[in-house]
């Protein structure tokens, strides 16, 4: 299948070939005549693969191709849990946009940011990227309008719903009109998405893509047996003596990401957290360095990592395991890429053991777990 079967224009054609997409993902092909044809649509794709462009491409379709466009107030609405991730949707639709026949305005709204900027911005917006705290805080200024939205999508609405959203979203729905088309799109299929599935969507197409299972072999995992009190240094012994870069180090908080971050920082390795209360500068900041390989470590929250799109990441390291075995999935997801190799390391302790065979068994797949008690750690 090509993308030009699919009804996209030439010119977004050209701008896919332009950045090596010669032919469309699985979630892609299925999505797109749905969403071009009004269809609401729920979506369930692992990471990487190629969610943004499954809706973003259709939208801006639908957008160049309306004729009633002069108005300050968007057609259509892209919802997102984070910053980092409203910034990335934003980069990618924005890019797509350039060459169409007309320039369809797109823009990206979130906190820890000035408001005032946003507002002004806002003026013939037509699509918008949004996280849920500062959409609201726009209604409230009377800056935008949700009345006039004919397309709704929910991105990542797993962790939209898993985060405290509940309320926000609940206000965010009854300033939308009530014939839409909606979307949702999602890493995992939870209780919380099926519900907002019935509230929302209306005679759907469900796609629901499952990992080709080449593109998991591709990930090499190793795994790894420690002591508690070893945990740290076993990390800074892997990412010194494998020599490994750009490494994104997954925690089970922000604040243990400070810790383990800080601790690799005292030890030579340069590295850097991101977490949801850190400002916005410092965590743009720390994504820009990763991205281009001037910063060696990212540790990061499950969450946070959501807004981190590297195609050829070599490496994850699970300093902690994840609760459920679909963020397992989510986040080794993140290397072996674009038909690359990755490598994906789980250090574990005793108390770890159990729920790191649910996750393999979950997955179908199995790790050697490497004990660790006869590699040396003194001076890590």
């Amino acid at each position: 299948m090509s993308f030009k079967s699919l009804g996209l224009s030439s010119a977004i054609i050209s701008k896919l070939r332009q950045q090596d997409f010669t032919a469309p993902s699985p979630i892609q092909s299925k999505a797109i005549p749905a969403i071009l044809k009004g269809q609401d649509l729920l979506g369930i794709a692992q990471t990487g693969s190629g969610k943004t462009l499954a809706y973003g491409l259709p939208l801006l379709m639908k957008l160049v191709g309306d004729e009633d466009y002069k108005n300050r107030h968007a057609k259509a609405l892209v919802l997102v849990p984070t910053r980092e991730l409203a910034q990335q949707v934003h980069e990618v639709i924005e890019l797509y946009a350039q060459n169409l026949q007309r320039r369809v305005k797109t823009m990206a709204v979130y906190g820890g940011v000035s408001i005032n900027p946003q507002m002004i911005g806002l003026q013939n917006v037509e699509l918008l990227v949004a996280t849920p705290g500062r959409l609201l805080d726009l209604t409230t200024s009377k800056a935008i309008r949700l009345s006039e939205v004919r397309t709704f999508v929910m991105d990542e609405a797993d962790k939209l719903l898993n985060l405290g959203f509940k309320e926000e979203l609940n206000e965010i729905l009854n300033l939308l009109p009530s014939h839409k088309q909606c979307l949702l799109f999602s890493a995992t299929l939870s209780e919380d998405v099926q519900n907002i599935k019935i509230l929302l969507l209306k005679d759907p197409v469900i796609i629901n893509i499952i990992p080709d299972k080449k593109s998991v072999d591709l990930i090499q995992q190793e795994s790894y047996l420690v002591t508690e009190e070893k945990k740290g240094p076993f990390l800074r012994y892997l990412i010194k003596e494998q020599h490994l870069e750009q490494v994104l180090v997954f925690t089970s908080s922000g604040r243990n990401a400070e810790k383990v971050a800080h601790k690799l920082m005292k030890n030579g390795i340069d590295a850097s957290p991101i977490h949801g209360k850190l400002s916005q500068g410092a965590r743009s900041s720390a994504l820009s360095r990763f991205k281009s390989k001037t910063l060696r470590v990212l540790v990061a929250t499950d969450l946070l990592s959501r807004g981190i799109d590297i195609p050829l990441m070599p490496c994850i390291i699970n300093y902690e395991l994840p609760r459920s075995p679909k963020d397992f999935i989510h986040r080794i997801g993140r290397t072996g890429r674009a038909g690359s190799p990755g490598l994906a390391i789980s250090i574990l302790t005793s108390e770890d053991l159990h729920h790191f065979k649910v996750i393999q068994k979950k997955m179908g797949l199995w790790a050697t777990i490497t004990e660790t008690e006869e590699i040396n750690l003194h001076g890590y």
